[in-house]
């Protein structure tokens, strides 16, 4: 299958932007990927999207970091699910860039507090082309900046999870969401702080789509990937072929082992899991 999803020959990544999409649609879509990354029938994944009201709880959350009743969440449309990701509490919603890379890390580098740190330089790359000054907080997560009341305010969350050194979930970043949705929950765990957005700091409009291009073209340099936009409905019908060749009997896949592009299942068998 040579097409843009075999890459490991290239070492590109597919960007794709699946638009305003269902937090469990995405999750779903994440656990196909992972699962053919994993046998190697598909190359590293940029997803991009925005969720609708969402909260998601980590592998680590507390309860009591959700202030929001229920009935509460429901009468505002809120989505709530727990995810086997690292990290605490967050919200997602329309104005929020959220990226799920799918990335074999073996091929890469196996670090992964290396792999967040270039999560997080990303983002802060991309704040300054937009004349933001993020930095990264000692023991914490995720992308901050400086706040007019004191503490610095989170502009971008992580929480990522390791499978057989392929990632998934990954960050969420703060364009124009409408930041009264954190009132519902202590962000991260973190009570003395909160969250701002581009919008907010610029004050004006910022395109969701404009940051999505800094944030992936920052991302692919840091982790030396060439980064390809890939239409959705081209990626999807990419997937389903590979998914395909994944489930073929091993005596038909030996032709694909001579052909560039192509690769016999088989991925490393560590099993990793980090928090945000």
């Amino acid at each position: 299958m040579n097409s843009a999803m075999n890459s490991d020959a290239v070492n590109f990544c597919a960007v794709v932007d699946l638009g305003l999409i269902g937090w469990t649609e995405a999750f779903a879509l994440q656990q196909r990927l992972v699962a053919a990354r994993k046998a190697r029938t598909i190359g590293d994944t940029l997803l991009v999207c925005q969720h609708p009201h969402t909260i998601t709880l980590g592998r680590n959350a507390k309860l009591q970091h959700l202030l929001a009743s229920e009935s509460v969440l429901r009468q505002k449309n809120v989505e709530l699910h727990h995810t086997n990701r690292g990290g605490d509490i967050t919200y997602h919603g329309p104005g929020q860039l959220v990226g799920y890379p799918i990335l074999h890390l073996s091929a890469i580098r196996r670090d992964i507090g290396w792999y967040m740190r270039m999560l997080e330089e990303a983002m802060i790359r991309a704040s300054a082309e937009f004349g933001v000054t993020a930095v990264r907080e000692a023991g914490k997560t995720g992308i901050w900046v400086a706040s007019s009341g004191g503490a610095p305010e989170k502009l971008a969350a992580l929480g990522v999870h390791l499978s057989r050194w392929v990632t998934s979930h990954g960050f969420a970043y703060n364009v124009s969401t409408d930041l009264r949705y954190f009132g519902l929950i202590v962000p991260c765990g973190i009570a003395e702080r909160s969250a701002t957005s581009l919008e907010k700091l610029l004050g004006r409009s910022v395109a969701v789509a404009e940051v999505a291009a800094s944030v992936s073209r920052h991302l692919g340099a840091v982790l030396n990937l060439e980064m390809r936009a890939v239409p959705r409905v081209q990626f999807m019908s990419e997937l389903e072929r590979a998914e395909l060749i994944s489930h073929l009997p091993a005596e038909e896949l030996l032709p694909a082992a001579q052909s560039p592009g192509r690769t016999i299942p088989g991925a490393p068998s560590e099993a990793v899991r980090s928090d945000a």
